[in-house]
């Protein structure tokens, strides 16, 4: 009996864990990239190579904070901090920031050097995957 509580207070409390959104890094589909890793996805985001266009989720997005933590491994803090040094000193701005997947996927298929971040859920031909996040 006693396991029986346990195993379902342990069920309850797995259910009641915000679930989290598989994240993909993706491109327009125009763009000769096929993959990209996660190293070379943090150089872009924080502002090390103006190869591609990063784009940002808005600043209360769930994905973005995910994003920041496990891609550029920095707190959106941190990051924040970092694209206002940039800004500061003229070396940079910070990417623009969309306010959904539909904004995101909408900005990428206009710009053929767009990197951007989206729920892998929202994937459609608009957009072409780069990395999975694992």
């Amino acid at each position: 009996m006693m396991k029986t509580r346990l195993m379902f207070a342990l069920l309850v409390a797995i259910n009641a864990l915000p679930a989290s959104a598989e994240i993909v890094v993706v491109t327009n589909p125009a763009n000769q990239a096929t993959r990209m890793l996660p190293e070379q996805v943090s150089q872009f985001f924080l502002g090390g190579s103006t190869i591609f266009t990063p784009l940002d989720q808005s600043k209360d997005a769930a994905i973005r904070k995910e994003f920041y933590e496990k891609v550029i491994k920095k707190t959106p803090a941190q990051v924040e901090a970092i694209w206002a040094k940039a800004s500061f000193s003229g070396k940079g701005t910070a990417p623009k920031e969309f306010p959904n997947d539909a904004a995101v996927k909408k900005a990428v298929a206009a710009e053929p050097s767009a990197l951007a971040y989206i729920d892998k859920a929202s994937v459609d031909s608009t957009v072409k995957v780069l990395l999975v996040v694992p």
